[in-house]
């Protein structure tokens, strides 16, 4: 694995992220928080997963292990999400900048959430973060589609590098 192409894996990430969160923008409080019985009970709570995810990742990199993930009730609404998501973001590319270039291939001792002890290659667990997403975002999608609201506008990895591909020429 390359920088480049784990900073366009990242760039996907967060393209697709923020297609997400403005279909989420635009559902009312009781349809953001609504139980539709999914792997996690509300799209709030699919949403705050795949973040929550992410940032228990990176304080694993910054050699914190949490013990449990953030909570759902934390993010009352998109915005509040969508403020501390950026901010992680930030730190997130910030850190695969000034990443030397060996600490891609460098294992990485952590603790589960449960406690159990891991080790990972860097850019296996950032490839992981990645893909981890982009499941929980097809949940999401669903779960817009039996609440009656827009789907967020397509996330496929392929159209990503299409969009990207007419930027460039």
């Amino acid at each position: 694995m390359t920088r480049d192409i784990l900073v366009t894996l990242f760039d996907y990430h967060y393209w697709a992220r923020d297609r997400m969160l403005d279909a989420l923008a635009a559902l009312p409080p009781e349809q953001f928080t609504r139980s539709l019985g999914s792997s996690f009970a509300s799209v709030r709570d699919t949403a705050v997963h795949i973040y929550s995810a992410e940032w228990v990742w990176h304080s694993r990199w910054h050699g914190v292990s949490p013990v449990e993930p953030l909570a759902f009730e934390r993010y009352p609404d998109v915005p509040s999400l969508a403020a501390d998501w950026r901010d992680l973001e930030h730190r997130m590319r910030q850190m695969l900048t000034d990443m030397p270039d060996a600490d891609l291939e460098r294992e990485v001792d952590y603790r589960l959430i449960n406690g159990t002890p891991g080790r990972s290659v860097f850019w296996h667990m950032a490839q992981h973060v990645v893909n981890h997403a982009t499941y929980h975002r097809g949940q999401v999608t669903t779960m817009l589609r039996q609440l009656g609201a827009s789907a967020p506008k397509p996330q496929d990895l392929i159209r990503f590098y299409r969009e990207r591909a007419t930027r460039v020429h």
